[in-house]
């Protein structure tokens, strides 16, 4: 999602479209296409991530906090962290699977998966038309003779993430029916971050601090909300107050340049918009524990 920030009072016209930061971390877990027979029979068990499992062939039976689920050919099973679940075949047949642990940090995405109680979605799904082409090239990319074991690491997260982008799709646009307010709340602290991230990038080009010039009061205004309805809501949605957000974007941003050795710290605070380098190293520390210069001397040199 993009959105068009339009600061104001910068003496000429300006137009500009922001993307989303891009610092998801995703981690994937026991990734595995199986082909198990007529006695299978995998004992109660849980873990802390996301499953995704996927039946291609037969008929699985998987119990889920006490529910049977009958998992046919072309049927999908999402299943919460924390879900005590077991996996048995039935009837004398084996059958074929493919499964995905996972955990990402992006509290939108998993604001949304929290919101969803269904747990088998059938073959005619929205859900499973949606990500059952990205689940069959992630099951085909077990059979590639990659020249490199990167190339592969990468060709699987580009898919992985690509399915996620479908999974949100698709999901939110069941959520939007069944938890419209929720839901609304979710793209409101959505909306309220990418306008942080706007801010953040107009201080670094403009060279002005935070708390003078465009800040949250004046995001709220443009979302048409109060400043307390903002700081609420988002809070709600990410834990953290906007302004806190802002304050780690900033400090985010001040490591990646420090991490430059051409550029002097004098320099460094001029560009975060930081009016002397006193308030911009007490600042700093405050949020780090260390001075911009102890930090820096802290990380391996570059080559």
């Amino acid at each position: 999602m993009s959105s068009t920030y339009l600061p104001p009072d910068l003496g000429e016209s300006v137009h500009e479209v922001f993307y989303p930061d891009v610092q998801t971390t995703v981690n994937l877990f026991a990734i595995h296409l199986r082909s198990v027979g007529p006695d299978w029979d995998y004992p109660a068990h849980e873990h802390p991530q996301y499953e995704l499992n996927y039946v291609t062939e037969g008929v699985q039976y998987m119990t889920i906090n006490g529910t049977l689920y009958v998992q046919n050919a072309g049927e999908l099973l999402l299943i919460p962290p924390g879900s005590i679940h077991s996996s048995q075949s039935r009837s004398g047949q084996g059958f074929t699977y493919f499964c995905m642990h996972f955990d990402i940090d992006d509290q939108l995405f998993l604001s949304l998966l929290a919101r969803i109680k269904q747990v088998l979605f059938g073959a005619d799904s929205p859900v499973t038309r949606q990500i059952e082409p990205v689940l069959h090239k992630l099951m085909s990319s077990a059979h590639d003779q990659s020249p490199s074991a990167m190339v592969q690491r990468m060709q699987l997260q580009s898919a992985v993430f690509e399915l996620f982008g479908h999974l949100w799709e698709t999901v939110s646009q069941e959520a939007v029916q069944t938890f419209a307010g929720g839901y609304e709340r979710i793209e409101l602290a959505h909306q309220i971050r990418t306008r942080l991230q706007g801010l953040m990038s107009q201080q670094f080009k403009q060279g002005d601090e935070s708390d003078s010039h465009y800040g949250i009061d004046d995001i709220a205004a443009e979302l048409g909300i109060s400043t307390s309805h903002c700081n609420r809501v988002f809070k709600q949605i990410f834990g953290q107050s906007p302004r806190t957000v802002l304050s780690q974007m900033v400090l985010h941003e001040a490591k990646v340049l420090l991490g430059n050795p051409q550029l002097s710290v004098q320099n460094i605070a001029v560009m975060l918009g930081y009016k002397d380098i006193a308030h911009f190293s007490r600042q700093f520390k405050r949020w780090s524990g260390k001075s911009p210069s102890q930090y820096r001397q802290e990380q391996p040199a570059l080559e």
